[in-house]
């Protein structure tokens, strides 16, 4: 069979008249696979009629992502099973133990999870959760080494003084190192023209940072990303964090920091939005302004107090906190925002943007040095910042 139309059966699916092609063997069994997801009638015509779908039946779903995770990389089996879960309507099927263990783990599969949090029934927890670990921990292989490089190096950085009081606070390496160009060699020494000391060595927390985090519907990808990068920062002596999520409540998830997963479990996605009474509660956690970091992680669809929500943004930067508004944290492109708060905000002097996982740490170290954020944001993820 020619190559070339045989991707072209692979790709248009249907019979072989289209392409003059049939399949065989394993290429029949994968045309067979994606004919269950795609060709299941949701776009009329006569390749729907070919195929029955996947179907009520845990079992036969289960069988069908075995498939699919024999005959396509992770990556694309990842897409066929959000597929799925959106196209067909299998959200109910993933109460299911036997679906669970079958399924490719992934952050969009972990949001799925956590969204059927409060009706999953008992027999399921235990894999739920054994899949939402896995997904954890591979993130967690993932950026906390980044994380804790960049933060420290920021902490280590703001935290410099050419001042230094005491010989005790003198950082020897580095002021050795910036006074190279001053050696003696007829002496074997080097004249220090400038000292390099450590500004905040008897502070035990330089900065404290509270995470903000919106658990409407929309926004699950961003909290599954948020609550491992907040177990990361709650792990480091030099910041105090703080983690709460919200819809129209506010629920304090700080106390469960040391254990992502039980932190996410603790959310409910889903249901309204009141920014304003997040933003509230928020402020009342930090005790030195000048020396905290705001992260409203948001779409900023507001249902509460607009009026309000921006005089309390407007307070804390006034009050020197850093305040930066990320739109999404994760992997999904630009999202969906209230184009007309984030542009408030940005009349505020406080930066709305997406920002990749990858890019987070970086996010970190810039808010800690306190350089300006939007043009952070325009020169690391090459978009200006709302």
């Amino acid at each position: 069979m020619d190559e070339r139309l045989r991707r072209w059966r692979m790709v248009l699916g249907g019979d072989a008249d289209g392409t003059g092609c049939a399949l065989g063997g394993t290429d029949a069994q994968m045309d067979g696979a994606l004919a269950a997801l795609y060709n299941s009638g949701d776009g009329g015509g006569s390749s729907s009629e070919r195929s029955g779908g996947l179907g009520a039946s845990a079992p036969r779903v289960a069988r069908w992502l075995g498939d699919i995770r024999s005959y396509f990389p992770s990556t694309v089996v990842q897409v066929m099973q959000k597929d799925a879960v959106e196209r067909l309507n299998l959200t109910r099927l993933l109460l299911e133990p036997e679906m669970l263990e079958a399924v490719e783990p992934d952050v969009h599969m972990v949001g799925t999870i956590l969204s059927l949090n409060r009706v999953m029934p008992e027999k399921a927890r235990e894999s739920a959760r054994a899949l939402v670990r896995k997904v954890v921990s591979e993130l967690e292989r993932k950026l906390v080494q980044k994380t804790k490089a960049a933060v420290t190096g920021a902490l280590d950085r703001s935290a410099r003084t050419h001042r230094p009081k005491r010989v005790a606070d003198i950082d020897w390496d580095r002021t050795i190192r910036a006074n190279l160009k001053n050696y003696l060699p007829d002496r074997n020494t080097v004249i220090p023209s400038r000292l390099i000391g450590y500004g905040r060595r008897q502070r035990a927390v330089q900065r404290e940072v509270v995470l903000c985090i919106d658990q409407s519907g929309s926004m699950a990808a961003s909290v599954v990303y948020s609550s491992v990068f907040g177990a990361v920062l709650a792990s480091m002596r030099s910041l105090r964090t703080s983690l709460v999520v919200f819809d129209t409540a506010v629920v304090d998830l700080t106390d469960q920091l040391h254990d992502p997963v039980e932190l996410l479990f603790g959310t409910q996605l889903g249901g309204g939005t009141d920014i304003n009474r997040a933003i509230a509660y928020g402020q009342g956690l930090i005790t030195r302004p000048t020396d905290s970091i705001f992260i409203l992680i948001s779409d900023l669809y507001e249902g509460g107090v607009r009026e309000e929500m921006l005089r309390r943004v407007a307070q804390m930067t006034a009050a020197g906190i850093q305040v930066i508004v990320l739109l999404a944290l994760s992997d999904e492109g630009a999202p969906f925002y209230d184009h007309d708060n984030a542009a408030a905000l940005a009349a505020l002097g406080v930066p709305a943007f997406a920002c990749t996982p990858d890019a987070f740490p970086d996010l970190m170290a810039a808010a800690i040095e306190r350089r300006d954020i939007g043009q952070w944001a325009e020169r690391q993820l090459g978009r200006a910042a709302i």
